[in-house]
């Protein structure tokens, strides 16, 4: 399976705290220091951005990494859509997004769809 693929945005400091826990779990495409110079990069549409969001940042990998479907997930959980659209948009079924939550869950060690957002931007994964 291959790796999701990335663009880092942040100071220096912070891509090298990002780029040492993500490195592992997603293949790094691009750096840049603000999100307008990562989208001008023209590296594709299919990516993941993954920035500081000027808090401290928990940059615990996963014991397991997520994988690319569970990313997919995760970014439409912090969008707040409910199981039933996250399934019409990725044309899976609900029962397969309950599968994919209940696995993002454990993997980030939380108990609910709401906490596991607050770890993926606690970890520089989502930043709204």
């Amino acid at each position: 399976m291959s790796k999701l693929r990335i663009v880092l945005v942040g100071d220096a400091r912070d891509r090298d705290r990002l780029r040492a826990s993500v490195a592992v779990a997603f293949e790094i495409v691009g750096e840049a220091s603000t999100m307008e110079a990562a989208q001008a990069l023209g590296v594709g549409s299919d990516l993941l951005f993954v920035r500081s969001n000027g808090q401290k940042t928990d940059l615990t990998p996963p014991v397991e990494p997520l994988t690319p479907r569970e990313l997919e997930v995760l970014n439409l959980l912090a969008e707040g859509l409910p199981n039933k659209a996250i399934a019409a948009r990725l044309q899976i079924s609900d029962q397969t997004v309950k599968f994919h939550v209940a696995s993002i869950c454990g993997k980030l060690g939380v108990g609910n769809r709401t906490s596991a957002v607050r770890a993926a931007v606690r970890r520089g994964w989502l930043t709204f």
